[in-house]
């Protein structure tokens, strides 16, 4: 009997202290600190073969669409030429969670924000579709500066942009594009989207451009 007395106190001992242990006081987290909610929304990016990154969520309002600058075409191709070479002579690398030293975010929207001037840190892809930021257009209509974007996709990470700089051959089979992508970060490379059928890319023209 004092055999078993002496069992179930060290059973009972050792349920109370895994209580004590799973169960303890909650570690405040410092001022400011992201919750852990938060950290996964913007988690880095888990990239496609054709480096598509994703961004990072931040919608503008109707205020500050309102307020965005004009800007000529020529001038957002000039700005989006500095993230070339902007990082000591390399590329601005790509981070979802970063933003570089002109304020705006380092992912494919961040930067096609930046070439055109809107709001700091830069509306997401999804944004730039359908609040206001642009409007539809046909592929065929594409002019240098416009924008190239696939928002359909409910994972970040599928969905990108890239900025039109011209057709790479007179089948407009292919396109030279400014983009911030996953892994390499700013390239201006040649690129068919929009140009498959059911790829999910749309031609877009920013409302705030002067033609």
């Amino acid at each position: 009997m004092k055999h078993i007395r002496r069992s179930t106190a060290a059973a009972l001992a050792a349920a109370v202290l895994g209580s004590l242990v799973l169960t303890g006081p909650a570690v405040a987290l410092p001022a400011g600190a992201p919750s852990p909610a938060a950290v996964s929304e913007v988690a880095d990016p888990v990239l496609d073969t054709e480096d598509e990154g994703g961004e990072a969520l931040d919608a503008g309002s109707e205020t500050e669409r309102a307020a965005a600058p004009r800007i000529t075409r020529a001038e957002e191709i000039r700005r989006a030429k500095v993230w070339l070479t902007d990082n000591a002579g390399r590329a601005v690398p790509y981070s979802q969670k970063k933003t570089w030293k002109d304020g705006y975010r380092q992912d494919c929207s961040g930067y096609a924000s930046m070439a055109l001037k809107l709001p700091k840190s830069g509306p997401n892809t999804v944004s730039l579709k359908n609040d206001g930021w642009t409007k539809p257009i046909a592929m065929q209509d594409l002019r240098q500066g416009d924008l190239v974007i696939k928002a359909n996709s409910n994972d970040p990470n599928h969905r990108h942009v890239v900025i039109f700089d011209g057709w790479a051959d007179g089948k407009h089979a292919s396109y030279w594009s400014y983009e911030q992508a996953g892994k390499v970060g700013t390239r201006r490379a040649t690129h068919n989207y929009g140009l498959k059928s059911g790829d999910g890319y749309h031609a877009h023209r920013p409302v705030n451009l002067v033609d």
